[in-house]
């Protein structure tokens, strides 16, 4: 049999990597990997067990629809987290607010995490990828206290830990502490995470556009005139490119990882400031995509440096592989007195 490195292990392995941490952070991947299990085992039964799919008859704070899986996803991780007591609050986005923790173990606890626990929950129904996505920071507030709003308003370039959960034709979990990017494949006969991609790059530039072209006539010209470019005939730089949406952020920069490509939702008409969220979506996959050696930007500068002032915030993104970022920014910066 040839040797596998377990998630587990690589942990251990990699506690030098946790500058200040007594095992904290190792404590919350782990919370993290069990929580995942659970939710993918739910998933799974999708379509075969009651009472899974559909609506949950209930919005979250933006407005949207909840579905059952949703809340499903959110009380298992918020519930996993409390239970290792090193997460002295959490922020979701299914929830108005942040959840600061009640016992004196959690209060003790140096970190914070936000997450969306289960990403592109739209298409649950119709058995297509979907993800969870976390993002941890060192708390402001003193320790031995509740959680406060400050310890969740940090800037991107503050996050000690993010990462994903991809639940598609196999499980994956891909995280970053800030020394690199590492994934790892679940294997349901041994209930275990093996390394399967270490040292995760995006390629500098990539043929693949992913952006929902049905919002076309409410992006601005710099963005039109990009996503023309992407489509134009160009031995030189290979293009025209190819365009793949699946309107699950996770799925959609995970193949663009590998492949290497950009991820867009701009601002819109309807939408000036975007529609992902900066805390919960944006900032763990623009450190994510940053120490994968790619880039994620608002159009207008690094989303790792975008001051939050509410948790909910949203902001236009342009994410991927570094050169086609940078096409985009130069789109946007030569056209700006022109948008919409």
């Amino acid at each position: 049999m040839s040797h596998f490195t377990t998630l587990g292990e690589f942990i251990i392995d990699r506690q030098k990597d946790f500058p200040g941490s007594s095992g904290e952070l190792s404590r919350i991947l782990s919370a993290i990997r069990l929580a995942s299990k659970i939710v993918n085992q739910e998933i799974n039964k999708a379509g075969v067990a009651a009472d899974i799919l559909g609506a949950a008859g209930s919005e979250n704070i933006q407005g949207e629809q909840q579905q059952k899986l949703d809340v499903y996803a959110d009380e298992k991780f918020i519930k996993a987290i409390e239970a290792r007591g090193v997460v002295c609050g959490i922020g979701s986005e299914e929830n108005d607010d942040y959840i600061a923790y009640e016992s004196e173990k959690c209060q003790n606890g140096k970190y914070v995490l936000l997450m969306d626990p289960l990403d592109g929950s739209s298409n649950i129904d119709v058995n297509v990828s979907i993800g969870t996505i976390f993002s941890v920071f060192e708390r402001k507030s003193e320790i031995g206290t509740k959680a406060e709003l400050e310890d969740f308003l940090q800037i991107g370039d503050k996050q000690v830990a993010a990462g994903y959960v991809i639940y598609g034709s196999s499980t994956m979990l891909v995280f970053t502490t800030g020394n690199g990017v590492h994934g790892f494949t679940y294997d349901p006969g041994i209930g275990t995470f093996i390394l399967s991609h270490p040292d995760m790059k995006f390629p500098d530039n990539g043929k693949i556009y992913s952006v929902n072209e049905g919002n076309y006539n409410n992006f601005n010209q710099g963005v039109r005139r990009y996503i023309q470019y992407c489509q134009e005939i160009d031995a030189s730089t290979n293009r025209p490119y190819t365009g793949r949406y699946i309107g699950s952020l996770v799925a959609d920069f995970h193949r663009n990882l590998i492949k290497g490509g950009i991820y867009m939702y701009p601002a819109t008409t309807t939408a000036p400031n975007g529609k992902l969220r900066l805390l919960y979506e944006c900032s763990p996959l623009a450190f994510l995509a940053e120490q994968a050696g790619g880039s994620a930007s608002t159009g207008n500068g690094r989303v790792m440096e975008v001051e939050p002032t509410e948790l909910h915030q949203r902001v236009p993104y342009f994410i991927g592989s570094k050169e086609m970022v940078e096409m985009a920014e130069t789109f946007l910066e030569t056209h700006k007195e022109s948008a919409q």
